[in-house]
């Protein structure tokens, strides 16, 4: 990429998608037709801008997502959201020209108990978590489109997939809130109010790799210019941490001085989600934020929305 190539974020209002654009921008790169996006769940909306500004680099990062919370609620709503913005998007920036697509995906897609750390050979080795089943098959469904398309087309789609992204433009809904999200409001809310303690759901032992999302974006970029294997891609810092250990830092970060307490009735999720991001570290890339950092921003952004 370089100054006067059309770039494209799709999801381009999204937390990640928002944070890929200003990135690029970062670069003096200026992404095409982000006042004018389509939805990506009308095709025909699709294939006339894509028609239009034909785009020679896609990031693909539409597409609604959720917590354990939302992905219990509203499976079918996930699913369809997501398998849309594969199944238009990705065979139109095909037809309309394009010479490379990231398509972001998820570490929900590997499965349940995949040996530690999650490596791209793993996948399909077994089945998902229960709780984001029909969120992480549309998922691998895009992956699986990326991987039709480079062996049928000569396609150089590459499909990416992040660690737990959070920061600024993160959800903090009760509905839809992924975990950082959650506890931040949970934390703030209870400091505020003085409560002698704050519910965690699950049992604070799963771990996670967090990632937060201008460090994401960055190495999104970065595999757009760098990397065209033809396997899929981790995008991870290589640290994980207990929720537990997550739970006490955002105590931290807000200020909240009380008990921290651990309802095991609630779902885990997967007990461990951290990536081999070997390959994507060989290529030279490393984060630049660490959480405590990152959480600390992240904080700070939403005390002002």
């Amino acid at each position: 990429m370089q100054r006067g190539s059309r770039i494209f974020v799709a999801g381009g209002r999204s937390m990640i998608g928002s944070a890929i654009v200003r990135r690029l921008e970062a670069e003096g790169l200026t992404p095409i037709g982000q006042d004018e996006e389509p939805d990506y769940r009308d095709r025909a909306a699709v294939v006339a801008f894509l028609g239009e500004h034909r785009p020679q680099y896609v990031f693909l990062a539409a597409g609604e997502t959720a917590g354990i919370g939302g992905n219990t609620a509203r499976p079918a709503d996930l699913m369809t959201d997501s398998l849309l913005a594969a199944v238009n998007l990705i065979p139109a920036a095909a037809d309309h020209g394009a010479a490379k697509l990231v398509y972001l995906a998820s570490s929900c897609i590997y499965p349940k108990h995949a040996p530690h750390p999650l490596r791209t050979t793993s996948l399909w080795s077994g089945p998902v978590e229960p709780t984001s089943a029909a969120y992480a098959t549309a998922k691998l469904a895009g992956v699986v489109l990326c991987d039709a398309f480079r062996r049928q087309h000569a396609k150089p789609f590459v499909a990416a997939i992040a660690a737990d992204a959070y920061g600024p433009g993160d959800d903090f809904s009760v509905e839809n809130a992924h975990v950082v999200g959650a506890l931040i409001r949970r934390f703030h809310e209870a400091a505020r109010a003085g409560a002698p303690s704050v519910e965690v759901w699950g049992s604070g032992t799963p771990r996670r790799e967090f990632i937060y999302v201008d460090d994401l974006a960055d190495a999104c970029v970065f595999v757009m210019s760098r990397y065209d294997g033809n396997e899929v891609i981790n995008l991870g810092t290589g640290v994980d941490n207990s929720i537990a250990e997550l739970a006490g830092e955002i105590a931290r970060v807000v200020g909240f001085r009380g008990d921290i307490r651990f309802d095991r009735s609630r779902p885990d999720g997967m007990p461990f989600k951290g990536l081999d991001s070997s390959v994507l570290h060989g290529l030279g890339w490393r984060p630049k934020w660490t959480l405590a950092r990152g959480l600390e921003e992240t904080y700070r952004w939403y005390l002002r929305i």
